[in-house]
């Protein structure tokens, strides 16, 4: 096995984040009942014209100015022939002769330090519908509401040698996605799916081994579990004396295996042509410009700026700007309440935790900043203790409930009341004479344990700083009293 090298490159396609389809008005809505968003034209209806979205075109710009590329100020659509029922027309409008955008790059990180990653071309083109395979029965059902929905597909140029390499870059691009906004890139609604091209070849060795492709992965762990797979599966042909032979493969993730679907085609075996309805693609200098202005800040400079502004340590501005929700609450709620590593502390604590527990994704939150910087605010001059303030942020969380009113409401706020701290506290200390006795002999963790009675007996709602002061003074006045 370390006798090899993996090479593999990657095509990606992204579902577009218009409101409708490439060619035609249907919406795009994920989750609709089948066959509702549908039309003459996405059903592939005889005498249909396509008509051609132009903020797709602009979404597609966008994703290739940020990946570095080229951007064709004159491309075209063909035609890409080819027979399968979820295929309506018998043909994809694609792009082949002359795609959107050329010869970007991204760079990500590995164990080896920052390494490039040449993208050869950004193209446009109609999605496909979904078959849904109805073992009971023994039947395919055919769903056309993704039928024409707009995708750029993303073709790498064969620059990664491992599962590591492929998961950064997928995650690198799929957030400089999200960033511009051009697509949500939920890997588990089809939104992004990668199809791996992988060989292998004895390190060393400049000639690229015989490749096959594994289509629509939609997870980092299938893709990983796959790539790993496929490796090994042509290595052990290899050293076998077998050949490895050019296909399209379908990678079972409950099995655990690959099995082949056909032989892997080529470009001539579409029949590419022009597309005949559709006119060339021509972007002005202008409207180029105006695309480049519109540019947000991306994930590496927003990371930068965060260390640099906020003063936030690098773990902290990796995990937060990791997702553009997160990036936008922190950067909103820090902006109300000044207080921005507070802020972090509770993106990253509590709100991490319960995206977890709730199997989230940041982008479902549905608090706002405003909500976030009360409870920082409650939390941090001690009008709320932190047990409190963790309760009172789950009915944020949930609810994206006004933190000021719910404490309010509940008759959370932390008792201030001296005299009748003192008078629990006393009674605390009354009531566990070896904690006072063990204080009195040194042991002074008997702190500790006497302040978690007094907010026990409180219900959580004592100042916990008045506590620790009023309880350390009581017992060594007793203390010297003892004495």
């Amino acid at each position: 096995m370390n006798e090899y090298e993996t090479v593999i490159g990657l095509e990606v396609h992204v579902e577009l984040a218009t409101k409708t389809k490439i060619f035609c008005g249907c919406p795009t809505a994920f989750g609709a009942r089948p066959n509702v968003h549908t039309c003459p034209v996405c059903t592939g209806m005889p005498g249909a014209l396509p008509v051609l979205n132009k903020k797709a075109v602009e979404y597609a710009a966008a994703v290739g100015i940020a990946a570095g590329c080229e951007i064709t100020e004159y491309s075209k659509f063909d035609r890409k022939n080819y027979f399968y029922p979820d295929n309506p027309q018998n043909y994809q409008i694609s792009q082949l002769y002359m795609p959107l955008c050329r010869n970007g790059s991204i760079k990500i990180e590995t164990e080896e330090g920052e390494k490039t990653v040449g993208i050869h071309e950004i193209h446009m083109e109609e999605d496909a519908g979904k078959l849904i395979h109805d073992l009971y029965d023994d039947v395919s059902l055919v769903d056309y509401n993704r039928s024409g929905v707009p995708l750029i597909e993303i073709v790498s140029e064969p620059d990664m040698r491992s599962a590591k390499e492929v998961t950064a870059y997928l995650d690198k691009l799929r957030t400089i996605i999200q960033y511009l906004g051009a697509s949500d890139c939920k890997l588990q609604e089809g939104s992004m799916r990668a199809d791996v091209n992988l060989s292998v070849r004895r390190k060393g060795t400049a000639q690229l081994g015989t490749r096959t492709e594994m289509k629509n992965l939609n997870s980092f762990k299938a893709i990983t579990r796959a790539i790993e797979n496929e490796a090994k599966r042509q290595i052990g042909l290899l050293e076998s004396g077998g050949t490895v032979v050019q296909e399209t493969r379908r990678w079972d993730d409950a099995k655990g295996c690959s099995y082949v679907m056909r032989s892997k085609e080529d470009a001539q075996d579409y029949r590419y042509f022009p597309e005949p309805d559709l006119v060339p693609v021509v972007m002005s200098r202008e409207w180029l410009e105006q695309i480049r202005e519109r540019q947000p800040e991306l994930r590496d400079e927003k990371r930068k700026r965060y260390k640099e502004q906020y003063g936030l340590p690098d773990y902290d501005a990796d995990i937060i700007t990791g997702s553009k929700k997160l990036a936008d609450l922190f950067e909103a709620a820090a902006d109300l309440c000044k207080k921005p590593k507070k802020v972090s502390n509770w993106l990253m604590g509590e709100t991490m935790r319960l995206l977890k527990e709730s199997g989230k994704e940041p982008e479902e939150i549905i608090f706002t900043p405003e909500n976030l910087a009360k409870i920082v605010d409650l939390a941090d001059s001690g009008e709320v203790t932190n047990t409190v303030a963790k309760e009172v942020f789950a009915e944020v969380f949930d609810h994206n409930a006004d933190p000021v009113r719910y404490v309010q409401d509940k008759g959370l706020k932390s008792v201030n009341d001296e005299d009748r701290l003192r008078s629990v506290i006393a009674q605390v200390i009354a009531g566990h004479p070896k904690s006072v006795e063990d204080f009195h002999n040194g042991r002074h963790k008997a702190v500790g344990f006497l302040v978690g009675q007094t907010m026990k007996a409180m219900e959580g709602k004592a100042n916990p700083v008045m506590v620790n002061q009023i309880l350390k003074e009581m017992l060594s006045y007793s203390c010297s009293a003892h004495k």
